[in-house]
Formats: C-alpha cells, sequence, structure tokens
C-alpha cells in the first residue's frame, strides 16, 4: 500500500476505540469521580432545603424578592440534581452517538 493511501486510511479510521483496563489506577478514578458526584448531590440536597426555606419564609413574610430567589433557587438545585444524575447516560448517549460518526 503506497504511503499516502495508508495516510488517508488512517485519517479516516485510526482504528482507536476505548477500552477498560489499558491503564493503571482506571479503578481509583472511577471512584473518585463517583465521590465527587456523590459529594455534589448532597450538596444539591442542601442547597435545595435552604431554597425551599427562602421560598417559605419569604412567602410568610410578604418578601417577594426572598420569595422569587428561593424559587429561582430551588429550580437551580433541580436543574442540577437532574443533571448529576443523569451525567453518566448523557455522556453514554453522547459517547455512542460519536462513534456512529463515519
Amino acid at each position: 500500500m503506497p504511503l499516502l493511501e495508508t495516510v488517508q486510511y488512517l485519517a479516516y479510521d485510526p482504528g482507536i476505540t476505548p477500552s477498560g483496563g489499558g491503564l493503571p489506577g482506571l479503578s481509583v478514578l472511577k471512584n473518585v469521580v463517583n465521590s465527587i458526584n456523590l459529594f455534589g448531590i448532597i450538596a444539591v440536597v442542601g442547597a435545595l432545603a435552604v431554597s425551599l426555606g427562602v421560598w417559605a419564609w419569604g412567602h410568610h413574610t410578604g418578601g417577594h424578592q426572598a420569595e422569587a430567589n428561593g424559587k429561582k433557587g430551588a429550580v437551580v438545585a433541580a436543574g442540577a440534581a437532574l443533571g448529576l444524575g443523569a451525567a453518566n447516560g448523557i455522556v453514554a448517549f453522547f459517547s455512542t452517538l460519536g462513534s456512529q460518526v463515519h
């Protein structure tokens, strides 16, 4: 196979696919990322509790700004929880989608 054809073939299909177990420390890295995700979820639970408290306090005291900020905080916390919970599925979805590009 001439050099030009070899380079063109490698440009289209380098033959690289992700595989587990290729590098040492992969299990440690997975544990670290899982722990970061857990800390994020715990922080979101705290943020949601505080936001709901601010929302309730603002509602009962007539503080419209506090009530609006509590609502915004609750929505942001819910979105963060959704993102943290779906992170693995989102990455898997786009990784599969990207592997289908030719």
